[in-house]
């Protein structure tokens, strides 16, 4: 039995594994999504049946409550899953990566419960961190879904770093406590609970929405580090990789993102999002200029004769779910002789790879998705750049106003292209709330109105060409 059982755990972390790497390729990543979904599976399926415990190697209790507790979750994902707008799905893995979290930090108070003043350091270590690592994802994410529905607004406190400094170093010095004087009473832990909840929340409410990218990624990873923790306490293989494998690529995925951002990751643990730069005003110097509008007929002249146009979506291209008309502009000029690609930048969109799941959903090919330090050094070539939702990523201000709040953040530097045409309802501002020197640019030209409807409009006026 056991050893069936080690051969299952070790065919689930051998496919963990490669699903993720699968993941990594849009037209494997269904693929990899089942294969990993498969190993799970087997994991879950071969500790029902197989796992024994204690020294007369008895089988699992309570098999009819865990089978009825796997059936509801299931239901409830399954019909989340099947319900959720693609303009959504930040919110829904949000608040599926806090229910992530909250299993790890009960598990973990479940074994606080049980720990011995002798127990190994390790041990007492590890269950600790799940403790406050699992919380805090827990808090941390169910406050970014609620940011990210708008039912939660941004709050910065006074001091608002140093407050968090103090409640980590709360958090560090009743850890220690706990651990050198082998303290295992549960109402130390539930302090230990109350004050890891604290930090997530404080830790998630500065945040703006165009940063929740980092945000999500590295709450993600906190969750997977957290699931490692249980994984080692109960030496359970799939467990350990599945938690190390979150843990990791969430991790990597937040650098780059901090990155992409000019964030350092020692400002996203410290809640300093969205803080002006030192010596600046935080709110970006004065736009000169005037906006100049384009007519339907206009910009599918422009895109027409144009031997090359670029896409550069962002969340509004989301909100007005256009992906699929956009797609369909890019087949009637390609009709037309046209070569079209997209720009995405590393944070369009309100979490990691939105923008690209966005664009694979309605069949763009994943070759023609360009990233930011291949899009950039095109932009000069481009005749047109349709600009389509997107606001602080195309900003030039990142590169010429000290002033500015996103001054030294790399963006699409759309602004080389002989056009630019960008698709807005109106003149309201983005997350970083400054003006976009874009907008009053010499070359830039603004199409008014929902995306979708506008979009519509200039496949209808090409065709007519």
């Amino acid at each position: 039995m056991n050893s069936i059982l080690e051969i299952s755990y070790l065919l689930a972390s051998v496919s963990y594994i490669l699903g993720l790497k699968m993941l990594s390729n849009p037209k494997a990543a269904k693929r990899g999504n089942l294969i990993a979904a498969f190993g799970m599976a087997l994991a879950i399926a071969a500790t029902l049946m197989l796992y024994r415990q204690g020294a007369d190697e008895l089988p699992l209790r309570n098999i009819p409550l865990i089978l009825g507790a796997l059936a509801i979750g299931s239901f409830i994902g399954t019909l989340m899953a099947k319900r959720v707008a693609m303009t959504a799905m930040p919110q829904m893995v949000s608040f599926f990566n806090g229910m992530g979290g909250i299993c790890a930090a009960i598990i973990s108070l479940m074994e606080f419960g049980h720990l011995q003043p002798d127990a190994p350091l390790g041990e007492g270590l590890s269950i600790i961190l799940g403790i406050i690592i699992g919380t805090v994802s827990f808090s941390g994410s169910m406050l970014a879904y609620g940011k990210l529905e708008g039912k939660v607004k941004d709050r910065v406190l006074p001091a608002q770093q140093v407050v968090n400094m103090v409640v980590l170093g709360a958090i560090a010095a009743l850890s220690i406590y706990i651990l050198s004087g082998s303290y295992y009473s549960i109402p130390l832990a539930y302090g230990l609970i109350g004050l890891s909840v604290i930090y997530g929340l404080l830790f998630v409410f500065p945040i703006g929405g165009a940063d929740m990218p980092v945000v999500i990624s590295l709450l993600n990873s906190f969750t997977g580090v957290a699931a490692a923790l249980g994984g080692f306490l109960y030496n359970n293989m799939p467990m350990l990789t599945g938690g190390i494998l979150v843990g990791s690529a969430g991790t990597i995925l937040t650098v780059m993102m901090c990155k992409a951002m000019n964030r350092s990751l020692t400002n996203v643990l410290l809640g300093a999002f969205g803080a002006a730069k030192p010596g600046g005003s935080g709110t970006g110097s004065a736009v000169d200029g005037a906006i100049k509008e384009v007519s339907i007929q206009e910009a599918a002249m422009l895109c027409n004769y144009a031997k090359e146009v670029m896409v550069v979506p962002g969340y509004g291209l989301a909100v007005a779910q256009a992906q699929h008309i956009c797609h369909e502009l890019e087949k009637v000029l390609e009709d037309a002789g046209v070569n079209l690609t997209y720009a995405i930048h590393p944070v369009a969109g309100r979490m990691p790879g939105h923008m690209n799941v966005l664009l694979a959903e309605a069949d763009v090919e994943y070759e023609k998705l360009l990233e930011l330090e291949q899009a950039n050094p095109k932009f000069s070539n481009a005749d047109v750049t349709l600009v389509i939702g997107a606001n602080d990523v195309v900003n030039p201000a990142a590169k010429t106003d000290k002033n500015s709040p996103i001054y030294g953040m790399p963006i699409l530097e759309v602004d080389k292209s002989k056009s630019v045409i960008v698709f807005k309802r109106g003149m309201s501002q983005g997350y970083a709330g400054i003006e976009n020197e874009l907008f009053y640019g010499k070359n830039t030209r603004m199409l008014f109105g929902d995306a979708k409807a506008t979009l519509n409009k200039l496949v209808e006026e090409i065709k007519n060409l």
